[in-house]
This record gives structure tokens, C-alpha cells and sequence, in this order.
């Protein structure tokens, strides 16, 4: 074979240009694969050719075309050429491009198989919980791991709270203690106090509920008696209240430069204390000879003091007095009654609006400023009008009564001052005096005091007049 391939080249030789694979020439361009027409049409015509050197210059073109069909459809990305059934090339087929990269990124099936259906039914992956509704079931120890301890299945795990040394104990139990004194619910605070571990501290609770009290209102005092005596047995023994309220007196001295009077008010709680059964009827009198302090003197003498008017039918358990909320109104009443008598008789406006404040009724002030305007309408000399108006003066201007409650007051007045008018035949005549007055020094609005009822007369005019009847006012 090799003897006739030699013969056949010799007698039909081949330019390089046939054989190269570049693509300089024009007529691979216009004509997509050509091929040596020359010796095809010596084979069409007849010339005789070996079928071996037939088959070996088949296998060179169907490899030129195929070299040229790979560097067209990398150059291309899938425009270029593709073989036939015979190996001839054919221009315009499409084929896909062939990249490794792509297919590293391609999370698609190979096979176009699968349903879109999440991995493991959603239970695989990294920081996955597992399968929707499914239950762990505890994990059973392997004897053979060799990390196994024996002493292990019979641990018993529990929280362990550290016990509160000085320095947490105040930043903890403070903030219960005023909580306590808005929501005023005694459970609340023994279940926080039981979630704490107090340790040897718990005798220190009542001393700083007290201690806070001091410088409270009379109802958040009447709060903390209430508190000690709920959290004596379930929380704190009756040893823990003796060695706080001995501590309190110890601290006596200190107290007195905030509080002046807290000799007064911890012999108060002391009484109270002996009333509720939290302390022993004894703690007083043990205290007999053996007090330097003469604040610790005043407190016990006022709690003895207390403790005898008690056997004499003073209630105890009413010294601190209710919240304004928790007053009859009709008590409320008779004290506002009161402090405008005493501020008539004494002129001190400051102890006025202390005492009205004390009251803790800023939602009822409307009938202070009501019970102030009657009396001036049945008072007959100029000092009460005078005094009342600069009163209400003074406590608009601090805001101690707000504009609404006064507003409401007036409108109060109006409406009753039919009512009043028989029982003081010249109210109308005072009310459009005192409304005036009390406008011109801001005490009410040009609204409030146009809306002043008055009281029309006929009145007979002279015969100059022709008997003419008029309206007016007086």
C-alpha cells in the first residue's frame, strides 16, 4: 500500500495550500469547505486512482474539516460550521457552546431529570433545623464512646443563682420598691423578691422600703406598711423585720438630713408594725434605758404614744391615710372645705397648695376651685374675695390646678348658681364681680367669662320714660 500511495503522489502531487489550515483564503469564505477540484474532476473523468490513496485523501479532508469546524466554533461560540453524514463540511448550524466553567456552575439535572422539589425535602444543608414537624427524640448515651462517663446519667442540672452581695442588693430591690409603689400589688413583689436569692440581704428589705417611704407621699407610706405586712411569713421572719427596724434607728441620724421628719414617721411604722403583728408587742419596751440617740428617743416615744391611743380606740391602720383615688368623695370634700377655712384664717398660700397637692387628686380639683368661688358668693366682706382670687391665682400659675380643671370649676357654678341664688339672694351680682376680677388677673379666657349667666329684672323707669319697660342687668 505504502508502494502505491508513493505513485499516486508522484503522479498527482498536492500544493501546500490545500493541505494548510488557515483561513487566509478567500474560497473557504464564499464557499464553506472547498475542496481540490482538480483532482476531483480526475476522478469524475475517469482517471484511474487506487482505492487505498481514495480512502487516505478522504481521511484528510474529513480532518481538515473538522480542524477548521473546532476553531470556528470556539472563535464563534457556536456560529460555524458542522460536518455532514460524508464529513463535508456545512456552514450555518448551530451548536452549543462547550465550557467547562459552565458546567461546574450549572446546578441543573445532567439528565433533565428532577421535580424542583427542595434537597432532603427541605431537612439537608448546612445550619438546617431539619424536616417541618419533626420531633428529636432524646439522644441515648453509647456506653462504648470513649468520652462516656458513668457519672453522667445520674447528674441533676439546675439554675444556680448567686446570692446578692451589698452592691447589687440596692440596684436590684430599689426598682421593685417603686414599681411596687405605682401598681401597689404585694404578690408581684414577693414572687420577685423569691426569684432573687437574698441570702443574709433579706433582712435589709424592709429597712430600704422604709427608708424610701420616707421621702414618698402619705399613700405610698400606707403602701409599704401593707407590703411589710404581706411579705412577713412568706418571704421575711419576724426576726428579719426586729434586726431591720434596729437598723433603721441606728441610721436615724443620717435620715434626719434628708428627711426632718423621720423620727415622727419611723415611730409611726414601728406602731403600725406592733398593730400588724409583724413585730412583738415587747420590742418596744426592750428598748427602755438603753437609747443615746435622741431621734431613736423620738421615734419609740412616738411608737409608745401611738400604741396607748390605740387601747383608747385610735385605729392604727387608718395613720397613713388612703390614696386620693381610694377616698369618698364626700371626705374629699369636707378636706378641701377645711383647707380653704385654714388658708382664710392663716394667709400662707404655700401651705395651701401643699396641703392640696397632698390630697392626690389632681382629677378632683374642679371641685376645689368650686368650693372656693361658693364661698366667696356667701361670704359678705371684701377679704375672702380678695384672698380666694389670689389664691386661684397662685395655683394657676404653678399649674398645680390646669387650665381644664379650673375651666370645669367655673362651668360648675354657672350651672348651679340658680340654685345658690336662694340661699344668697345677690350670688349673680358677686359672680359677675368675681368672673371680671377674674379675668382681668388671667385667671380665666374672654370665653369663659362671656358664658357668665346673668339675672335680668323688670324695672318700672320714670313717667319721662313713658312706663317703658327695661331689661337690665345688676
Amino acid at each position: 500500500m505504502a508502494t502505491d500511495c508513493a505513485a499516486w503522489l508522484n503522479a498527482n502531487p498536492v500544493e501546500a495550500e490545500d493541505l494548510s489550515d488557515s483561513f487566509a483564503s478567500g474560497e473557504e469564505d464564499n464557499g464553506g469547505s472547498v475542496i481540490n477540484n482538480k483532482n476531483i474532476n480526475n476522478e469524475i473523468n475517469g482517471n484511474w486512482v487506487s482505492s487505498s490513496s481514495n480512502s487516505i485523501h478522504e481521511a484528510r479532508l474529513k480532518a481538515k474539516a473538522k480542524r477548521r469546524l473546532r476553531k470556528n466554533s470556539s472563535r464563534d461560540s457556536g456560529r460555524g460550521d458542522s460536518l455532514s453524514d460524508n464529513g463535508d463540511a456545512v456552514r450555518g448550524t448551530t451548536v452549543a457552546p462547550t465550557s467547562p466553567k459552565s458546567k461546574l456552575l450549572d446546578r441543573k439535572s445532567r439528565l433533565g431529570k428532577g421535580r424542583g422539589l427542595p434537597k432532603k425535602g427541605g431537612a439537608g444543608g448546612k445550619g438546617v433545623w431539619g424536616r417541618s414537624g419533626e420531633v428529636y427524640e432524646p439522644e441515648q448515651v453509647d456506653e462504648k464512646d470513649p468520652n462516656y462517663d458513668e457519672a453522667q446519667e445520674n447528674c441533676v442540672y439546675e439554675t444556680v443563682v448567686p446570692p446578692l452581695d451589698e452592691r447589687d442588693f440596692e440596684k436590684t430591690v430599689t426598682p421593685i420598691v417603686q414599681e411596687y409603689f405605682e401598681h401597689a400589688d404585694t404578690n408581684e413583689v414577693a414572687e420577685l423578691l423569691a426569684e432573687l436569692n437574698l441570702g443574709p440581704m433579706k433582712s435589709e428589705v424592709p429597712s430600704l422600703a422604709v427608708s424610701l417611704a420616707l421621702e414618698a407621699k402619705a399613700s405610698q407610706r400606707e403602701l409599704t406598711s401593707r407590703l411589710l405586712a404581706d411579705l412577713c411569713g412568706s418571704i421575711l421572719s419576724c426576726g428579719d423585720m426586729e434586726s431591720s427596724f434596729d437598723k433603721l434607728l441606728q441610721e436615724l441620724p443620717d435620715l434626719v438630713l434628708d428627711t426632718p421628719g423621720a423620727p415622727q414617721l419611723v415611730g409611726q411604722f414601728i406602731a403600725r408594725a406592733v398593730s400588724d403583728q409583724i413585730l412583738s408587742k415587747s420590742y418596744i419596751e426592750g428598748y427602755k434605758g438603753r437609747v443615746d440617740c435622741e431621734y431613736a428617743r423620738a421615734a419609740l416615744d412616738r411608737a409608745a404614744v401611738l400604741l396607748k391611743m390605740n387601747l383608747g380606740g385610735l385605729r392604727i391602720d387608718n395613720q397613713w391615710g388612703s390614696g386620693g383615688g381610694q377616698r369618698p368623695v364626700t371626705q374629699l370634700i369636707k378636706e378641701m372645705n377645711l383647707l380653704l377655712k385654714e388658708y382664710i384664717l392663716s394667709g400662707d398660700s404655700k401651705e395651701a397648695e401643699r396641703c392640696l397637692k397632698d390630697l392626690e387628686v389632681p382629677h378632683f380639683h374642679h371641685e376645689f376651685v368650686y368650693e372656693a368661688i361658693v364661698m366667696v358668693l356667701e361670704s359678705k366682706g371684701e377679704k375672702t374675695f380678695k384672698m380666694v382670687l389670689q389664691l386661684l391665682k397662685s395655683l394657676s400659675s404653678s399649674s398645680v390646678i390646669t387650665v381644664d380643671q379650673m375651666k370645669r370649676g367655673y362651668e360648675r357654678v354657672y350651672m348651679d348658681i340658680a340654685e345658690i341664688n336662694i340661699d344668697v339672694p345677690r350670688a349673680y351680682f358677686i359672680l359677675e364681680q368675681t368672673v371680671d376680677k377674674s379675668f382681668s388677673m388671667g385667671i380665666i379666657d374672654v370665653k369663659l367669662r362671656d358664658l357668665c349667666p346673668c339675672r335680668g329684672r323688670k324695672r318700672f323707669v320714670s313717667e319721662g320714660d313713658g312706663g317703658v319697660i327695661k331689661i337690665e342687668s345688676y
